[in-house]
C-alpha cells in the first residue's frame, strides 16, 4: 500500500531505469510526473552508461549517476562499481526512489542496494514478495492480465506516488549547438539543408530485431527518390550494414551515409528535422517519438509492449506462433516475424504515412488524436491498455 504524504513529501528523489537508451526514453513521461507533482523536486536518473548519456537532452533530470548493474545485461561490468555505487548512493541521502523495470525484470537487486543505501521509501512492481525490501510495491501482473505498453507502465507506478500528468509524450530536447554541427555536416556532403528527409536505420543490438539487410536494401529501392535524400543511419559497429545496405541499393537511390558520424545531439537534431524514419524496433523509434517525427517500425515480435508512443506510425511484422519470445537471437532461427514482411510493404507503408503526414505537417498530436491514431496503425493482436500502443 502507498503511503500517500511521505512520497508527497519526497524532495530528493532517485529514479531507477538500468537498461537500454529506449527504455530511459519511455520512462521521461514518469520522471516528467514526478517534477510536475512538485516543482521544486530534485530528481536523480540512476543508469546504465548508454541511458546516461541521455542527460544532457531530459529537462527534467537534474543529476545522472551511471552505473552497468551486473543484473542487467551489458557488455561488460566493473565489480569495482559495486562496492562504490552503494556508498555514492548513501552520500547523496535520497528521501524516496523508484524502481522502473519491464515485467520481465525483477526490482529486488536494486531495491537490496537502495536499502543498503539508507533510502526510505523505496517504490517497484515486484512479482513476488519483497518484505522490508520495498516499502510500497504493487504486484505484478503482467503479461497475465494485460500488457501495458511501457510508457504507460511507468506512469501507473508513480501515479501510486501521487504524481500525475497531462502531458504523457516522451521527452528529449534538441539543441542549437548540435543542429549547427550537423548541418556542416551534411553541407559537406552536399545535402541541401532546404531539403526534407527521411532517415533509414538498418540496425539494431538484438539480432533478432534486425530487418535483414537485403530487404531494407529491397525496400529502399522501392522506395527511390520519392521521400526525398534517405539519410542511413547507424552506429561506428553498423557502419559495414550501412554499406552492404547502400551498394545493394546503387546508384539510383539518394542515400546520404552517416552511420557512426553523428553524436547523440545530431542524431536527434537529425531525426527530429525528418519527414520520417523508417527503423528496426531499437532506440531510434523511441527518440523519434520523443520528438514528433512519423515511424514506420519494422517490429520484431520479441516482446508486445514497445510500439511507437503517441505518435503517427505504421508498426509491421508477420504473426507468428513463436511471437513473444524476449529473445536476443531468434531461437527458431528463421526470422520469421521480420521476413515475412515484404519490402513492397514496407514502401507502402512509407509512402503511406508520408502522404497522411506531409500536408498539415503534423508533429504535435495529443490525446484523443494520439489515441485515434495509435489504435489505427497497430495491428489487432498488439492491442494494448488505454488505446496506448
Amino acid at each position: 500500500m502507498s503511503r500517500g504524504s511521505s512520497w508527497e513529501q519526497a524532495f530528493n528523489v532517485l529514479c531507477v531505469r538500468l537498461d537500454n537508451m529506449g527504455d530511459v526514453l519511455m520512462t521521461t513521461p514518469a520522471m516528467r510526473a514526478l517534477k510536475q507533482a512538485r516543482p521544486e523536486r530534485r530528481l536523480t536518473l540512476l543508469a546504465s552508461r548508454a541511458g546516461a548519456a541521455l542527460m544532457p537532452f531530459l529537462p527534467d533530470i537534474d543529476e545522472v549517476i551511471a552505473y552497468d548493474a551486473p543484473w542487467v545485461k551489458h557488455e561488460g561490468h566493473d565489480s569495482v562499481a559495486d562496492l562504490g555505487i552503494v556508498r555514492r548512493l548513501r552520500r547523496s541521502q535520497f528521501d524516496a526512489a523508484i524502481i522502473f523495470t519491464v515485467y520481465s525484470q525483477s526490482p529486488l537487486p536494486a531495491a537490496l542496494m537502495c536499502r543498503l543505501a539508507g533510502i526510505p521509501l523505496v517504490m517497484a512492481h515486484c512479482r513476488e514478495n519483497p518484505y522490508g525490501l520495498l516499502s510500497d510495491w504493487i504486484r505484478e501482473t503482467e503479461p497475465g492480465k494485460s500488457i501495458r505498453h511501457e510508457a504507460q507502465r511507468q506512469l501507473d507506478l508513480v501515479g501510486k506516488a501521487g504524481a500525475f500528468h497531462h502531458e504523457s509524450r516522451l521527452s528529449f530536447a534538441t539543441r542549437s549547438r548540435d543542429r549547427r554541427s550537423l548541418h556542416e555536416k551534411l553541407a559537406a556532403r552536399k545535402v541541401a539543408l532546404g531539403d526534407r528527409w527521411m532517415v533509414a536505420h538498418c540496425g539494431a543490438s538484438a539480432p533478432s530485431r534486425r530487418y535483414p539487410a537485403e530487404y531494407f536494401a529491397e525496400a529502399l529501392r522501392r522506395i527511390g527518390n520519392r521521400a526525398g535524400p534517405i539519410m542511413l543511419t547507424g552506429d561506428v559497429s553498423e557502419r559495414l550494414l550501412i554499406r552492404q545496405v547502400s551498394r545493394m541499393c546503387g546508384v539510383a537511390v539518394p542515400l546520404v551515409d552517416v552511420a557512426g558520424d553523428l553524436s547523440l545531439g545530431e542524431f536527434a537534431c537529425l531525426v527530429e528535422d525528418a519527414a520520417l524514419l523508417l527503423s528496426n524496433n531499437t532506440g531510434p523509434v523511441h527518440l523519434a517519438a520523443a520528438l514528433g517525427t512519423p515511424v514506420v517500425d519494422l517490429y520484431a515480435l520479441t516482446n508486445p509492449q514497445h510500439t511507437p508512443w503517441r505518435v503517427p506510425h505504421r508498426v509491421l511484422y508477420h504473426d507468428v506462433p513463436c511471437k513473444y519470445c524476449y529473445r536476443s537471437v531468434c531461437p527458431e532461427a528463421h526470422h520469421a516475424c521480420l521476413r515475412g514482411v515484404s519490402p513492397e510493404t514496407v514502401c507502402e507503408a512509407v509512402l503511406d504515412l508520408l502522404n497522411e503526414t506531409r500536408p498539415s505537417s503534423p508533429r504535435q498530436f495529443a490525446g484523443s488524436d494520439c489515441e485515434a491514431l495509435c489504435k489505427s496503425h497497430c495491428k489487432p493482436h498488439l492491442e494494448l491498455e488505454n488505446g496506448a500502443c
